[in-house]
């Protein structure tokens, strides 16, 4: 730590190079020296930078498969609960949704596309070494030294069958040389919704639209004269809105407030109210606080890091919050020159309300929030219009159980108050190893050799606590309802690893065997009952038993593995990796798969012909190839019959057969091919990484359709097929590299065609309006086809053909037609949610004691199917409200639109192509600035340095639509769900 060391030089070596991950590199010659002082200065693009891979590490120069590390430095910049949200932008070829703004919610990721339709497609995540299957909340991303991301397969292989998708390496921090140095790190923000509103019509608008489609509904479906029309939508008025206590013009009835003449409100209308849903719905100044520690230290012989972390997250979304206590010990030590053993624990307790925003529309709080119509007040009103008081003056909810139309007996915003769903977990983590040998000259001719053993567990203790109120809400039905979850998962993994790293002169050998087994359990326990007694959340005073159930799960694998690498001079690099699982999902003949891959590197730039190219500094080409497996499927028991038992005859036990065995069922197989350019170019400033893959998935695990008159839809087999092809760029520009001055700036851009290959004897599966067909993306959409408006009557056209005796379109029919039966029966393939690009734009600068950073995403093409804009364009009973651009429909023959006419009870087709919507954006993800304070200053207080700092977190997205979330999910789909959020915090790092 203070800047010393020794070495023993080789007799006849002149020259000493230094390295240090996240530096330049320093030659220096020693010409007789003893002493020689050099000064090293930060690198975040090098090529030598050394890399976690599986079971160990690599230099980035020598590898040969596919890989990107974020370091903390990046995660930093993020303001996040959960790492997962920390990764986007900074990974070429990895997507993530936006994830729930719930606090502590964490995204989902893909690596190079779909691995998968029916099993999962999600990346393993590995802590420390040993795979993880905690609570990702549970992690502080404090502790995080760094993030791997393995894509291909020739770096995911020794993981077998559950790097199929990828891996997400993430190793913690340690400790290092020296005294104890402690640090602080304090920060305190505040949270609002990142996405703007759907644009939604006033309530002037609303009253308006509303006789409209009263009045073209007696007109066009009615056969009524206009006048008749006019006369009868004025009287279904207050019917429609729900009589005259929702009437906010209090000088004037529903029948009466609308101008026959004009369809407008009367110009002299005065409304007694105006409440927001949303506003009241919104923690408007959402706090975020959060307080870490962390002391670091040791000696040559013991090293250790200690943190302890503090996280307090309240919801956007009123009464939802998220809180976690962590603490992390890591403890590294050398017993003997040859022995060494290590122990990393870890514990965080989280808790989280998440309240009821989603499930039924009516009690989904943003649902119904945005949707409601703005004439229903938030609060109970006389009919003269005042609020409602209670006995202490305070406002009332109003219920709607007035004849509010929509959501009768629900306040979302009420509910939200009077409902719970809380979420507390345990999670404890144990990362233990014991090392004989090494790279240790006392280990004489057996240098080189080492034997590892590693164990890691995760437990996790999760308990749900959910309750209804019985007066109002989802909770009526059956007088209210409490219900307690209790979960419990324990895993853990125990390898063995024979390792022999040796460099003789110019060649360098590497060579390991192990065996690994994987153990996971799970318990779920669950009760229910109903006709609570108010405000206690506990079953005991419940009356009715409604719902109780448990059972478990078991899961392993038991593994073989092996790694045989050799490089000359750094120059030339070959790599090879096998590994076997065992799978318990599988039966016994088909449960061992074997996976491979083969990877080579040429180090072009070492290449003696190269030497006079002075502006390359280094430069790599990579090739691998690869084979892995799938088992995650969501049955634990693929092979098997599944019965259910909860089919009792009167008061007899019961058992139904759910699902059919298939003893045949095995292993999803990947091949994939990948290969890599790596340049550092004109000195060190350019860092240039390009990257082709090519994947295939084959023998998929789908459900093979069964004739319905077995009582069964299908049964597990092995007989789909996928590709998935990219490209991928990451080019970093290290412009300014001074010792005081220093600026950069990353660019990325990535792009993966998917394409389905074989299905089951049906070549096409349909979900809703989207496919799964050969010969398509994934999740090709599959719709009907809209024409515009009938200018002459408002309605909507559709675009339809004639079809031959095969049931296939005939070429050149299509014509149009406003018959919605016809247009249902000609569904077209349009475009999918895969966008033509995808990227990311940052960078970084420090003048001096200031620095400053900033990262944008973006992405161009594809579609999302928008079924939130949809409902707000074609509200068509009362108490729904409209999205804004309804203002443009069709009110009168000869206008030109693409809006119908709007019409209470219209039947309009929802499942058409107009509600595609263009899934570009473009995102301003973070942004950060710092100010470290004068040494001269903090020294006086025995403070080694201190930084304060302003910074901004999902700061804005631009989309096509107001309102969308364009990263929901992966397959374009929309939800009332919880939007994302954007916090602005000010905080101090401190180390003494």
């Amino acid at each position: 730590m203070d800047g010393k060391y020794a070495i023993n030089v080789p007799a006849g070596s002149n020259v000493i190079s230094f390295t240090f991950v996240g530096m330049q590199t320093v030659t220096a010659e020693l010409n007789g020296r003893a002493i020689v002082d050099v000064t090293m200065y930060p690198d975040a693009i090098a090529l030598d930078d050394v890399i976690v891979v599986a079971y160990g590490t690599a230099k980035k120069s020598s590898f040969t498969g596919s890989a990107a590390t974020v370091k903390s430095e990046k995660i930093s910049k993020r303001t996040v609960s959960n790492v997962t949200k920390a990764i986007e932008g900074l990974v070429a070829g990895v997507i993530t949704t936006s994830g729930s703004g719930q606090p502590g919610e964490g995204a989902s990721l893909r690596i190079r596309g779909y691995g998968s339709i029916n099993a999962s497609s999600s990346p393993l995540y590995v802590v420390d070494g040993i795979p993880f299957d905690g609570n990702i909340s549970s992690i502080n991303p404090n502790d995080i030294e760094n993030m791997t991301v393995l894509k291909d397969a020739s770096a995911s292989a020794l993981y077998g069958a559950r790097g199929a998708n990828g891996v997400v390496m993430i190793t913690t921090k340690r400790g290092s040389d020296g005294k104890a140095n402690v640090s602080f790190k304090g920060q305190v923000g505040w949270q609002s919704r990142s996405l703007k509103r759907y644009d939604m019509v006033n309530q002037k608008e609303f009253v308006e639209l509303t006789y409209e489609a009263l009045k073209n509904k007696y007109y066009t479906q009615g056969g009524y004269s206009m006048d008749e029309a006019k006369s009868l939508a004025a009287s279904d008025m207050g019917k429609t809105m729900g009589g005259e206590l929702y009437n906010p013009y209090k000088n004037y009835s529903w029948n009466s407030v609308i101008d026959p003449a004009t369809g407008l409100l009367m110009d002299d209308a005065v409304s007694a109210w105006d409440e927001d849903w949303m506003n009241e719905l919104t923690n408007q100044k959402a706090l975020r606080q959060e307080y870490l520690v962390n002391v670091t230290g040791g000696n040559e012989q013991t090293k250790y890091a200690l943190s302890l972390g503090y996280l307090k997250d309240q919801g956007v979304l009123i009464t939802t919050l998220f809180s976690r206590y962590s603490a992390r010990v890591n403890v590294d030590h050398n017993v003997t020159k040859w022995l060494s053993i290590g122990l990393n624990s870890s514990y965080a307790f989280t808790d989280s309300n998440s309240s009821q925003y989603s499930g039924t529309q009516t009690g989904n709080a943003w649902y119904t929030a945005q949707f409601m119509a703005p004439i229903y007040p938030v609060y109970e009103k006389n009919l003269d219009g005042t609020d409602v008081l209670d006995e202490n003056g305070k406002r009332l909810y109003d219920y709607g159980m007035n004849g509010r139309p929509k959501a009768s007996r629900f306040n979302v915003i009420g509910d939200l108050y009077d409902n719970e769903y809380r979420t507390s977990r345990d999670n404890a983590g144990v990362r233990t190893y014991l090392m004989l040998g090494g790279d240790n000259e006392a280990m004489g001719a057996l240098r080189g050799l080492s034997f590892t053993i590693n164990f890691g567990a995760d437990l996790v203790n999760r308990n749900i606590s959910s309750y209804y109120n019985p007066y109002h809400g989802d909770g009526t039905s059956t007088e209210g309802s409490i219900a307690k979850y209790n979960t419990r998962t324990f895993s853990y993994t125990l390898n063995q690893i024979l390792k022999y790293d040796r460099r003789f002169e110019k060649h360098h050998v590497l060579a390991q065997a192990g065996h690994e087994y994987y153990n996971y359990g799970y318990s779920y326990l669950y009760a229910e009952r109903t006709k609570v007694y108010p405000g206690i959340t506990e079953l005991a005073p419940a009356v009715n038993v409604t719902d109780n159930n448990s059972y478990l799960e078991a899961y392993h694998i038991e593994s073989y593995f092996g790694r045989l690498a050799y490089d000359f001079d750094d120059k030339y690099y070959l790599e090879g990796t096998w590994r076997t699982d065992g799978s318990s999902r599988f039966y016994k003949d088909n449960r061992w798969g074997q996976f491979w891959s083969v990877g080579a590197s040429w180090r072009i730039s070492a290449e003696n012909f190269m030497k006079n190219a002075s502006w390359i500094n280094n430069m790599s080409l990579r090739a691998s190839y690869g084979s892995l497996g799938n088992d995650a499927l969501d049955s634990y028991y693929a092979w098997q019959s599944f019965y259910d038992l909860t089919w009792p005859n009167a008061t007899n036990p019961g058992a139904l057969v759910s699902s059919l065995e298939n003893k045949n069922v095995t292993w999803e197989k990947k091949k994939s091919w990948n290969f890599g350019l790596d340049a550092l170019l004109f000195n060190r400033v350019l860092n240039l990484s390009v990257e082709h893959y090519r994947s295939t998935t084959d023998d998929m695990l789908l459900s093979f359709p069964m004739p319905m008159s077995t009582g069964f839809t299908g049964y597990n087999a092995n007989v789909g097929s996928m590709t998935n092809n990219g490209i991928e760029m990451t080019a970093t520009v290290n412009w300014l590299n001074k010792k005081n001055f220093r600026a950069s700036s990353t660019v990325m851009f990535y792009k993966n065609w998917n394409k389905v290959v074989k299905l089951t004897d049906d070549n096409t599966i349909t979900s809703g309006v989207r496919v799964i067909k050969v010969g398509m993306p994934i999740y090709t959409y599959y719709i009907t086809k809209c024409a515009g408006v009938d200018p002459a009557t408002g309605r909507q056209l559709y675009w339809a053909y004639e079809k031959d005796e095969e049931g296939e379109r005939i070429e050149g029919s299509d014509y149009i037609t406003s018959n919605e039966t016809q247009a249902t029966n000609s569904k077209y393939y349009l475009d999918s949610r895969d966008p033509k690009f995808q990227g990311s734009f940052g960078s970084d600068f420090q003048m001096g004691p200031v620095d400053f950073s900033f990262l944008t995403t973006f992405s161009y093409g594809g579609h999302i199917y928008e079924s939130l804009y949809q409902s707000s364009m074609e509200a068509t009973y009362g108490g729904d409200t409209w999205n804004k651009n309804i203002l443009r429909r069709w009110q009168k023959p000869g206008d030109v639109t693409d809006v119908p006419a709007v019409m209470i009870g219209s039947g309009r087709l929802t499942n058409v192509d107009k509600w595609l919507v263009d899934a570009s954006y473009f995102a301003i993800k973070s942004i950060q600035l710092g100010y470290t304070l004068p040494a001269r200053w903090t020294k006086k207080a025995n403070i080694g340095a201190l930084r304060v700092f302003l910074m901004g977190d999902n700061i804005a997205m631009f989309s096509h639509l107001n309102g969308m979330d364009t990263q929901y999910d992966f397959t374009g789909g929309t939800s009332w769900s919880y939007a994302p959020v954007r916090t602005f915090s000010c905080g101090i790092d401190i180390n003494f």
